[in-house]
């Protein structure tokens, strides 16, 4: 069975050894790249299965890497940064990060988060869902992951995807800020309410006709979001 393979993306040389040791030794395949051009011709390449990746790097960031990498994959990112402000977290979640951790960071947080996104990438066999539903101009075909506005094709990433599928699937009942954090995101993330609300604006822009007075995707303030039970 092939291993997990990391892509360790940083400009200290040091950082690289050190994660790789710790990646490996948690059985881990581990690649490098120590630049964000070096990364990109790595994941075309190589093909991994999730990158960890550092902000500050010269001559492109991992912020332009990463919007460059969305252009054509969405494996997914974990951005580590010594830049850890809420406006640095935002813009990262908003270019299409799976997470975000801030420098210094305990290495056994880091191998949780990425323990946290391979429990999202594996399907849910048990899990019985409707093949399909519509609310008004948007339906979702589950058996095809297949989500359509107005008759066209939307792409989404997929935590976009998992985000979308719970409030489907539990149509006309408010989902807890708690609840989707844990089912989409692991219990290790039930009360970041930001990374939540970043993604719920991003999947906003995508299927709301008006995202900013969304008549889909409903927020109960404080509480949670629902959507309401699907058209007949």
């Amino acid at each position: 069975m092939k291993k997990f393979q990391v892509l360790v993306v940083d400009d200290e040389q040091r950082i690289i050894n050190f994660l790789s040791s710790k990646l490996k030794a948690s059985g881990y395949e581990v690649i490098t790249a120590s630049n964000g051009m070096e990364a990109l011709e790595q994941t075309q390449a190589q093909e991994p299965d999730l990158m960890v990746l550092d902000v500050m790097m010269p001559k492109m960031d991992g912020f332009e890497t990463l919007k460059q990498l969305r252009s054509f994959s969405s494996m997914p990112v974990i951005i580590l940064s010594a830049k850890g402000t809420n406006v640095d977290k935002v813009k990262g979640l908003g270019l299409g990060a799976d997470d975000y951790l801030a420098k210094p960071f305990n290495p056994d947080e880091l191998i949780a988060r990425i323990e946290a996104v391979k429990r999202r990438l594996a399907p849910d066999e048990k899990r019985k869902t409707h093949e399909q539903v519509s609310f008004n101009d948007l339906t979702i075909d589950f058996k095809k992951r297949l989500v359509t506005v107005r008759s066209k094709e939307v792409r989404l990433t997929r935590i976009e995807w998992l985000l979308l599928s719970e409030l489907a699937q539990n149509a006309g009942s408010l989902m807890l800020y708690s609840d989707l954090l844990t089912r989409v995101w692991g219990p290790e993330y039930r009360d970041d309410v930001q990374i939540l609300r970043t993604w719920i604006s991003r999947l906003r822009n995508k299927i709301e006709s008006d995202p900013n007075n969304p008549a889909l995707i409903r927020t109960i303030p404080k509480t949670g979001y629902m959507i309401e039970q699907p058209s007949a």
